[in-house]
């Protein structure tokens, strides 16, 4: 018997061995590497848990959805990272000056300013005006109005963008705009353009328009739930004007229109220094997918005061900015005095946020979190309720808001300080997405934000402690159930 024939035979006979073997080593060197690389002990946990019980399954998972890729490409990519200017420095305030924008019941912002500046490493800039849009019906003919007025760029960053009427308006403009020599560049998230059919990634590039995917996943088609979106909401004209809030661009924000699907939504038009803020997050996006650095006045020019707004961007995402907005969040919790308004469609707060809630009201703040009655993920909705129960016990005031859908984002503390943007208060936008806020020092903001608030409250539904305990007991189940999924949802 030659060699190649024993060979044969005994890979014949040894081959369950050896994929025994295999299989443990690559559970062994998973199970290593979530040691290693997940420090929420929560998140390990479920991970080891789901590795150990259900190894195919579970290290399948794990190598698609839980590993962090991108942090390691922005590691290679951090040696020729953009360089980008910021606004005149003489425009920043310090921390320690802040206390003295307001009175004495707001003084704890200081100390929330204080933590944003080590957190972030970003300038607070003083002379921004900054204005809330409601809906599409005030945000889309604002920013269309905008892009047609655009004399040098363009730059827009969205997770959808539907070819649809609104999005064909949309195009239709930017194609004008590059037509009469505007820089236009346009980064929609690789999932996010998937929303409709046939993408619109397609016609915009039939109009020789740069566009670009971000970080598109291969299969599947109609998957939605990969992590690593890029969930910014970016508009900026001629690096002087910009847009950003919760707002993609689809016709369903456009409550005249009657749409099938309508969403209530904010957005917000700014300008001043900080809109050099939202061109620096878009520009280091579009050179992370494209390798095109974006320089010159064209896309950062002088910004000069225009308003009375102190306001910072804060950019956060799976990478060198990781939990970057959900400190921001913990510390604007433990810093308020008298109040705290939240409204947010995805309501799946961690252990430490609910903690922060928790111990905000016993300390006697008021807190009032406005949630939407009917959401359009049932799944999180149902794990989003199974945690109310102890915000209630502790305190906290909750109501549900009656359709349609309320996809707005925005917090309010002590009535003077506000954080407004694209991040909802759950694991994906906290940790594994790609989001992009602004916390602005602003009265005459903060005064807009809470009669939106208070308009809001009014058409809403009050929720009680008792309604939520006299839920039948398998809806109860069903929603713990659903609350297991807390880390992936």
């Amino acid at each position: 018997m030659n060699t190649s024939m024993l060979f044969v035979d005994f890979i014949r006979i040894s081959w369950p061995f050896i994929l025994s073997l295999g299989s443990l080593l690559l559970l062994l060197y998973t199970a290593a590497h979530i040691l290693l690389n997940k420090h929420d002990t929560r998140s390990a946990t479920g991970w080891l848990g789901l590795v150990w019980f259900a190894p195919v399954i579970g290290i399948c998972l794990y190598w698609l959805l839980g590993v962090n890729r991108i942090k390691r490409r922005a590691k290679a990519r951090l040696a020729t990272r953009q360089v980008i200017p910021l606004p005149q420095k003489n425009l920043a305030v310090q921390p320690q000056h802040v206390a003295n924008l307001f009175n004495k019941d707001q003084n704890g912002l200081a100390m929330l300013c204080h933590l944003t500046d080590k957190v972030t490493g970003e300038p607070l800039m003083e002379g921004n005006k900054i204005n809330p849009l409601i809906n599409g019906d005030q945000a889309f003919p604002l920013m269309l109005e905008s892009i047609t007025q655009a004399l040098h760029s363009i730059s827009l960053c969205t997770y959808i963008f539907d070819d649809d009427s609104w999005g064909n308006k949309f195009r239709s403009a930017l194609k004008k705009a590059k037509e009469r020599g505007v820089d236009v560049k346009i980064l929609i998230d690789g999932v996010g353009a998937r929303y409709s059919l046939p993408p619109m990634v397609w016609k915009l590039r039939r109009d020789g328009i740069p566009v670009v995917c971000f970080m598109q996943p291969v299969l599947p088609w109609r998957f939605h739930y990969f992590n690593l979106r890029n969930h910014r909401k970016l508009l900026i004209i001629d690096g002087k004007i910009g847009f950003t809030g919760g707002m993609n661009i689809r016709e369903g924000h456009y409550l005249s229109d009657t749409p099938k699907s309508p969403i209530q939504d904010l957005h917000f038009h700014i300008e001043g220094p900080v809109v050099a803020e939202l061109q620096k997050a878009f520009a280091e996006d579009w050179s992370f997918s494209t390798g095109e650095k974006l320089t010159g006045k064209k896309w950062f020019p002088d910004l000069h005061p225009v308003g009375n707004g102190v306001a910072r961007g804060i950019s956060d995402g799976p990478d060198e900015d990781f939990d970057t907005l959900r400190l921001v969040i913990l510390g604007a919790l433990a810093s308020a005095q008298k109040s705290i308004k939240i409204v947010s469609p995805y309501f799946l707060p961690d252990e430490e946020l609910i903690t922060g809630l928790c111990t905000a009201s016993l300390r006697g703040i008021d807190v009032n979190i406005l949630l939407p009655r009917e959401p359009n993920l049932k799944m999180i909705k149902w794990a989003s309720d199974a945690g109310l129960e102890r915000l209630l016990e502790s305190g906290c005031t909750l109501h549900v808001s009656n359709p349609p859908f309320d996809h707005s984002k925005i917090m309010l503390v002590d009535q003077a300080w506000v954080l407004l943007g694209s991040a909802n208060w759950d694991t994906r936008s906290l940790k594994l997405n790609f989001e992009f806020n602004v916390e602005c020092y602003d009265l005459e903001l903060a005064h807009s934000i809470q009669t939106i608030f208070a308009e809001k409250l009014h058409a809403s539904h009050p929720v009680s402690l008792q309604e939520v305990k006299s839920k039948k007991l398998p809806i109860q189940l069903r929603n713990k159930f659903f609350r297991l999924f807390l880390p992936y949802l």
